[in-house]
């Protein structure tokens, strides 16, 4: 699979990127930092590809067509590298453009999507908090989650306007009001909270520090992990966390080489990355 051309994408010539392991990750901002992490600690020597859209974010108020033709910009700019997988780091997309972008880049390059962890949450059998983007929160395809995944358990959908964007500037005071508005809305009896949008996980501490002051309180349920599992999974590619650290960064934003924006280095998944590489080729 390493080195295929994806379907209707890609460079014109062919280029060499040897033998290393890529993933590519995409989102309208910094939503993808938690899983950038997550694979990193899973394959410490993976070169990370990053590919967001600073100039249209935030995907979630904008109409489903619309988002869908900003994500295939992002994610064609991110095939043209040849990843061996590319994760679709942000719930809203997933929701929206994720048929389109298999349809484009798949077989050639394996697309994973990020869900809701609804599923494991309801495992423990509630009652459960979703924590969503308004746009999210009470959607159908929300619903549909809860209705496959937790049928017979409680399930109360919080809706958490202005935290997405809060934490995608890393506006320290408005993260805290969002977070309490949401916390405010939350039973006080649910025994797992799931992180609907892959921004929450960055500020998952302050999180769990509002909604359960005195105590340990609900078990967090976060996408990080399980979506850059299944990437490795579907590229082909064993995990190995003792590997040597000497996997390389690239950003791309609007399709053209960038760095980090300056938010990004506020959070500790940011910061882990590493210092950013031109792109190769």
């Amino acid at each position: 699979m390493r080195g295929s051309l994806p379907h209707g994408g890609g460079p014109e010539r062919p280029v060499d990127y040897g033998d290393r392991v890529k993933i590519a990750l995409m989102d309208s901002g910094i939503g993808l930092l938690a899983a950038a992490a997550a694979v990193r600690r899973l394959r410490p020597d993976a070169d990370l590809l990053l590919s967001s859209d600073p100039e249209g974010m935030p995907w979630g108020p904008r109409t489903p067509q619309d988002l869908t033709q900003r994500a295939l910009a992002v994610a064609r700019a991110a095939a043209a590298h040849r990843p061996d997988a590319l994760i679709v780091a942000c719930n809203t997309a997933t929701v929206h453009a994720l048929p389109a972008l298999r349809a484009e880049l798949e077989p050639g390059i394996p697309v994973v999507g990020t869900v809701p962890a609804i599923k494991p949450a309801a495992a423990g059998g509630g009652p459960v908090a979703i924590w969503a983007t308004p746009a999210t929160t009470g959607s159908p395809y929300q619903r549909g989650l809860i209705a496959d995944f937790a049928q017979g358990v409680g399930v109360a959908e919080v809706p958490c306007p202005g935290l997405a964007d809060a934490v995608e500037h890393a506006d320290e005071q408005a993260i805290d009001r969002a977070v309490a508005a949401a916390a405010a809305l939350t039973p006080p009896d649910v025994t797992a909270l799931v992180l609907g949008c892959t921004h929450y996980e960055l500020v998952a501490e302050r999180i769990r520090a509002a909604v359960s002051p005195a105590g340990p309180g609900p078990l967090f349920h976060g996408s990080a992990e399980a979506v850059a599992a299944q990437a490795l999974r579907r590229g082909g590619i064993a995990a190995a966390p003792d590997a040597a650290p000497t996997g390389r960064l690239t950003v791309l934003l609007g399709g053209r080489p960038g760095a980090l924006p300056p938010a990004a280095l506020r959070y500790a998944e940011g910061r882990g990355l590493g210092a950013v590489t031109a792109p190769a080729g």
